[in-house]
């Protein structure tokens, strides 16, 4: 059994790693963190958690060496306490944002300030597997993706490495749950899900923006990405849908062509576009709770547009997931360990 402790556990995202890693068969949950409430059980923020574990918050202060580290840290804490994070743990993840661009310029561009330690964003694999395993496997330090990221990211993969996206331009609209904006449960709290603000949802600018340029890079191409992400009642779930066109004239097979290129052996991709039935296109609220992400495409006929959705639960493949996915792989294990859940329907 593998040992790993989460430092931050009581928000949303840490929450999620903690669900997960409880029935995870390889890892040994061994201390959550949380500054307020040490000394409280997890299941005070997590209520789903209420007789699945007796696990207490301790502090940080606290925390005693482990197999591997997952941080759930508010953005700006993870680059500040790292280097004393990394004589704990010989593998460190970070579910924050503070790691997951290479990039420092860009990193300032989108988050208004120098990182604090630059010389460290090469040393963490982009944890999104489905683009990024070869440098994922045997990673020591992993930073898990932005949950529009995720979904922007994977959905247009593909398309951008096989050379087919007119002028590397893309409109990206990505709807999103409440959930997605940075809340955290807390005590007491009768709607915990409306406790976030929405303070990360801009039309434009928005920091997920750097993730999807920098990773959607190939062959020097330099993706030109324009994002905008609006808020639904949702909880959990994202939906995007982007907008491109195509160099060249392509059929439907064409198209399915190229993701079954890039996704063929890739067990939580699927391809989402039915002729019939109610589910045609990817719908986040079938994904609630899984570690999948459903691409759906449509081409319009005579002008060469194309739209792609994606769709995702964003504390899942956008984030904690996306996470245990990869240090699954970075372990040697069977990467859909402790992610099997196929999720509900009806909804």
């Amino acid at each position: 059994m593998v040992k790993v402790s989460i430092v931050g556990g009581s928000g949303y995202t840490g929450g999620e790693a903690l669900r997960l890693l409880l029935s995870h068969p390889n890892f040994e949950v061994v201390q959550v963190t949380s500054e307020r409430n040490a000394g409280k059980p997890v299941h005070v923020n997590h209520p789903n958690l209420r007789g699945v574990t007796k696990l207490k918050y301790s502090s940080i202060n606290d925390l005693e060496p482990v197999d591997c580290l997952i941080l759930g840290l508010p953005h700006g804490e993870s680059q500040a306490r790292i280097k004393d994070l990394m004589t704990l743990a010989p593998r460190i993840a970070d579910l924050a944002a503070d790691f997951r661009l290479h990039d420092a310029a860009l990193y300032e561009k989108y988050y208004g300030e120098p990182h604090h330690c630059p010389e460290l964003l090469s040393e963490f694999a982009y944890g999104v597997p489905e683009v990024n395993r070869a440098q994922i496997e045997g990673a020591t330090m992993i930073s898990g993706a932005g949950c529009i990221a995720t979904c922007t990211i994977t959905g247009l993969w593909p398309l951008f490495h096989a050379g087919i996206v007119k002028d590397n331009t893309v409109w990206v609209d990505a709807k999103v749950g409440s959930s997605a904006a940075g809340a955290s449960p807390s005590p007491g709290s009768h709607h915990p899900e409306r406790a976030g603000s929405l303070r990360s949802f801009k039309p434009t600018g928005h920091r997920h923006t750097a993730e999807a340029i920098e990773h959607l890079r190939a062959d020097e191409i330099e993706p030109k990405v324009y994002l905008s992400a609006t808020s639904t009642d949702s909880v959990r779930g994202i939906l995007t849908t982007s907008q491109l066109f195509l160099k060249r004239e392509m059929s439907e097979i064409d198209i399915r062509g190229v993701y079954r290129d890039a996704y063929g052996s890739e067990p939580f991709v699927r391809i989402v576009k039915e002729r019939r039935g109610i589910f045609r296109y990817p719908e986040p609220k079938l994904l609630s709770g899984t570690n999948f992400v459903d691409i759906g495409f449509e081409i319009e006929e005579g002008t060469g547009r194309m739209i792609v959705m994606a769709a995702i639960d964003n504390l899942v493949k956008g984030s904690a997931g996306n996470v245990i996915q990869s240090l699954n792989i970075a372990n040697g294990w069977e990467e859909t360990l402790g992610l099997e859940f196929p999720g509900l329907h009806p909804v």
